[in-house]
């Protein structure tokens, strides 16, 4: 396990930390992934795949490489950690069309990757179903073990839910400085995945919407550069 973090400093981090939610081990990455070791899995939510070029329509110019960079980073984690199932969480395109934009290199690598490995695409609020070539299979959520897995976290279901849609992340105040960043969230009941996009936003986990799905302490694990740094609820500023 990390080290928990005081306010005012940074000790015994890791570019990976393990949580335990609902009696499930699982690993938390610094790229934003999730990986399940009892059942080889790898969990990636909200990739958003050809957001720029979906901004790019309607005036607000991006450099059109998200998708590219999104591809490259799964592609360094699937390396990593070789599971041998995906469980995308949702709102793998930024909208319904935006499959059509990828472009056929891209396709291809998402091709390539559906067929070396079990892929679940799971459903989310921007997503249509991908084109039928691509591969992989859609289900609207899933139950493995103790976990079930679905886009948007449920209000009314709390043990073992694992969801994404949110987009996390949260600010802490060391030595003076405000530091903000994606970031996981769980209280050992359920868990928030942050989003994998290149170019997604984010919520802060202080925000009611994220707040009240969590009825106790919480913890976070932020996204550094090298290190996931570990606090406390009660240590977030706004």
């Amino acid at each position: 396990m990390t080290t928990m973090h005081s306010a005012n400093g940074l000790a015994g981090t890791q570019p990976t930390a393990k949580l335990c939610v609902n009696g499930a081990v699982l690993v938390a990455d610094i790229s934003g992934a999730l990986y399940w070791p009892a059942q080889e899995a790898l969990l990636v939510a909200d990739l958003h795949l050809e957001k720029g070029s979906a901004y790019a329509r309607w005036g607000q110019m991006l450099p059109p490489y998200d998708t590219c960079t999104t591809l490259n980073n799964l592609e360094s984690v699937l390396a990593r950690f070789r599971p041998r199932r995906l469980i995308a969480l949702g709102d793998s395109f930024h909208d319904r069309t935006a499959a059509e934009r990828v472009a056929p290199s891209e396709r291809a690598r998402i091709r390539s990757m559906t067929e070396a490995l079990d892929w679940i695409w799971i459903a989310g609020n921007h997503d249509p179903e991908p084109p039928a070539d691509w591969g992989g299979r859609v289900e609207p959520e899933i139950t493995l073990g103790a976990l079930v897995l679905r886009h948007e976290a449920i209000e009314s279901h709390v043990a073992g839910e694992i969801s994404g849609h949110y987009h996390p992340k949260a600010s802490v105040r060391v030595r003076n400085k405000r530091i903000s960043a994606r970031c996981f969230i769980d209280d050992g009941r359920r868990l928030v995945l942050p989003a994998f996009g290149a170019y997604a936003g984010g919520l802060s986990v202080l925000d009611p919407a994220l707040r009240g799905l969590f009825s106790r302490e919480f913890q976070v694990h932020l996204l550094g550069r090298e290190r996931l740094y570990r606090y406390p609820s009660h240590a977030l500023v706004l």
